[in-house]
């Protein structure tokens, strides 16, 4: 990985979110860039941190369940992370399949209701 650093401009662009997320994942300690003055700077370190996080904000992870999974690697190391990493995935995955359950069931409800009231109005 290379050992260009982005602005905070860049940063916002790469990876499409706004200044207001970004901000918002140096406050929780998510990013941690480097600072001269009021600039920042993100490193290859911050930018594969980003793209973990986006993707865990994608499969529906909470943002502080993906900050500690972060920090099991700085304390724990690979192994322990990827430990954390499947634990996290099957809850996330049982929460998922909940979800669609509950989606399958509200379908299903609407889609009767609705031919229900079309029979009744003989459509």
């Amino acid at each position: 990985m290379s050992d260009q650093k982005l602005s905070f401009k860049e940063m916002c662009a790469k990876f499409d979110v706004t200044p207001r997320t970004l901000r918002y994942y140096e406050y929780i300690e998510l990013l941690q860039p480097e600072r001269d003055g009021r600039s920042r700077w993100y490193g290859p370190k911050e930018v594969a941190r980003m793209t973990l996080i986006l993707r865990g904000r994608k499969f529906g992870f909470q943002l502080e369940d993906i900050r500690q999974w972060l920090l099991i690697y700085e304390h724990e190391g690979t192994e322990a992370q990827m430990q954390a990493w499947i634990e996290l995935a099957d809850r996330q995955l049982a929460e998922l399949d909940e979800q669609r359950a509950q989606l399958d069931e509200a379908i299903s409800e609407l889609r009767q209701l609705r031919d229900d009231t079309a029979a009744s109005l003989g459509n």
